[in-house]
């Protein structure tokens, strides 16, 4: 920050003219310099580039979506935006300096006329350059700084909030396509196992053992999964889609060879239902959208001394030096004076409108202290909700796995059993069908726990920890 140590008053009459100007001069540029520096947050560090990845794991498409998004390019705009409010606030501590000039032309009266000599019009230049210093205006800048800081860092905390919204749209988005792409596995598998069927049906008709009808109800089941197979991936095809879009990818599309993370089985801990009381204690404390409450109650604070500042006088230092010169603007060290002044001013009456901004800043604190209130029953009723998801998802896991177990296991002794012609071709393509059912809804049961955990983190605020420990570390 600049410090003028030297005030206005050192123009005084022991200087020549011409250093006067002089120095006046280089005051009215040193009021005038300001110097910022702003610092932009370092995003997207060690971002792989899409063309050169092959397979797209969850974690990967995060960093992507945070290094390139224009919701948080708009956030970070807000940002800036507050830390020039700051500048702003700061500016008001230091000096003013103001420079004038003006021209005027009178038409004389006949009095003034003979008293000026004759001349019946005249012409008036004058300049001046002014300091102002305001001392004390009722701790006014104090709570302006104040309230831009806080205002900043709330802003901070609304970005943080977004990437948190962000992170969650990525994630859902990243996980349908995921149990689209395993739909398609399960179609090929299905496709796979009726042209084995039909190869196995031809050669029982060429020896004499099969049927014509056994052989065309194998090609009609493979020409049935065929169309399942397109079906999902036209699926697969527009949740990437929906995925790149989200991301920021251009044209929102991925390169033609990227393909997805296959989804992995779970793991022990993944069927472990945390207790909720940490976790809220957790999101209370972390999750940016409450921290935001926070600040805006500290604003709302620094409103009420704004307020109330207008009930303290205002004392200010306000130095000038001023020319007026008739006929031509060719001043001369003699058309100038020096004028310093203390100025003290205090307002009694303005229709009680301090009292009515005082009164308003309060209920504006009560506003903000109301709306953190429920935005901290919101939080935990999300909390809890996300744990009740989360348990009926490791239920419905733990459900679905052993039933396509056994589904599984009867359509293998089904197979088995129409080989040796124990069973029906239409018992077989029941249990192939049952097997089918049984996969898909394992996959979205193993992905719907996956998005449950995720789901908990982005409500109790633990999935942003991930990304500022790594700019910390960054």
């Amino acid at each position: 920050m600049m410090r003028f140590n030297r005030p206005i008053r050192s123009f005084n009459s022991d200087i020549g003219d011409s250093m006067k100007q002089n120095l006046f001069l280089f005051h009215l540029t040193i009021f005038c310099v300001f110097i910022f520096a702003a610092q932009s947050p370092i995003i997207g560090a060690g971002i792989p580039n899409l063309d050169k990845i092959s397979i797209l794991d969850l974690q990967t498409a995060e960093h992507i979506a945070l290094a390139d998004n224009p919701s948080l390019a708009a956030a970070e705009n807000r940002i800036l935006q507050a830390k020039e409010r700051i500048l702003q606030a700061r500016s008001a501590y230091l000096p003013r300096a103001d420079a004038s000039a003006s021209y005027s032309h009178a038409w004389l009266s006949d009095n003034a006329s003979r008293i000026s000599g004759g001349d019946d019009s005249e012409d008036r230049f004058g300049a001046g350059l002014t300091g102002t210093w305001v001392l004390f205006d009722g701790f006014e800048r104090n709570f302006s700084l104040a309230s831009a800081q806080f205002g900043e860092k709330e802003t901070r905390e609304s970005e943080s909030n977004t990437r948190r919204l962000l992170l969650s749209s990525v994630a859902a988005a990243y996980y349908n396509a995921q149990l689209a792409h395993e739909n398609i596995a399960i179609a090929e598998a299905d496709q796979a196992f009726y042209h084995q069927q039909s190869g196995e049906a031809e050669i029982r008709r060429d020896v004499g053992t099969g049927s014509l009808s056994d052989v065309l109800s194998f090609q009609i089941q493979v020409n049935a999964a065929k169309a399942g197979l397109i079906r999902a991936k036209q699926s697969y095809e527009t949740a990437m889609s929906g995925l790149a879009a989200i991301m920021g990818i251009p044209d929102a599309a991925f390169p033609s060879d990227l393909k997805l993370a296959s989804l992995e089985s779970e793991i022990p801990e993944e069927l472990v239902t945390p207790e909720p009381a940490p976790l809220i204690i957790y999101a209370l404390a972390n999750r940016p959208d409450i921290l935001q409450g926070d600040y805006a109650i500290k604003m709302a604070e620094s409103g009420i001394g704004l307020a109330e500042a207008a009930f303290f006088p205002d004392l200010a230092l306000s130095a000038s030096f001023d020319g007026d010169r008739k006929d031509n603007p060719g001043f001369e060290s003699g058309d100038f004076g020096t004028t310093v002044a203390l100025t003290l001013s205090y307002n009694f009456f303005d229709g009680r409108a301090k009292n009515a901004r005082f009164r308003e800043a309060k209920l504006k604190k009560s506003e903000a202290e109301k709306q953190k209130e429920n935005a901290e029953l919101t939080v935990a009723s999300e909390v809890r909700e996300a744990l009740a998801s989360l348990k009926s998802a490791q239920a419905q896991l733990v459900l679905q796995r052993s039933n396509a177990g056994l589904v599984r296991q009867n359509r293998d002794l089904v197979e088995k059993e129409f080989a040796a012609g124990q069973s029906s071709l239409v018992r077989l393509n029941e249990a192939q069908r049952d097997l089918i059912t049984a996969q898909a809804r394992l996959a979205t049961a193993l992905v719907s726990l996956r998005q449950a955990w995720y789901a908990l983190e982005v409500s109790t605020g633990k999935i942003l920890s991930r990304f500022e420990e790594g700019e910390a570390e960054g």
